[in-house]
């Protein structure tokens, strides 16, 4: 190969380097705006036929009785959360003051709720009549 040769292959390859040089220093520099979303030409955005009111079925609809029966349902589980976790703190806050040990809390909780109270003692004249059949 002659040097004239080789001069014009360099001189090709430097201008397709310089080329390519422009077109990604043109795309660092915000000649190209991107917006958010897909791109407008990706063709993932089909429009999807969607269906004639005509065929479309009606809403349903609750009755008011319905929601009632609802919202009385939820107040009584939200009452019943509450009556628990106020349980629940009472026994903590007794742990928490001492009176409990540290491993009796669900012990003491389930002494709490199964408690039996103690008969009364019978008063003298209670116990007589009780003795004595009638006659």
């Amino acid at each position: 190969m002659a040097m004239i040769d080789i001069i014009g292959e360099i001189d090709a390859e430097i201008s397709r380097l310089q080329q390519a040089k422009a077109l990604l220093s043109e795309t660092d520099s915000g000649g190209v705006k991107r917006r958010p979303g897909r791109p407008v030409g990706s063709g993932a955005a089909k429009t999807v036929a969607l269906p004639s009111k005509a065929k479309a079925q009606p809403r349903r609809k609750m009755s008011a009785a319905g929601r009632a029966r609802i919202s009385a349902a939820m107040k009584a589980r939200w009452a019943k959360v509450r009556r628990v976790a106020k349980k629940a703190s009472g026994v903590a806050a007794k742990a928490a003051s001492g009176t409990a040990t540290p491993g009796s809390t669900k012990k003491a909780a389930k002494k709490a709720t199964t408690k039996k109270v103690p008969a009364k003692k019978a008063t003298q004249s209670q116990a007589t009549t009780a003795a004595a059949p009638n006659s």
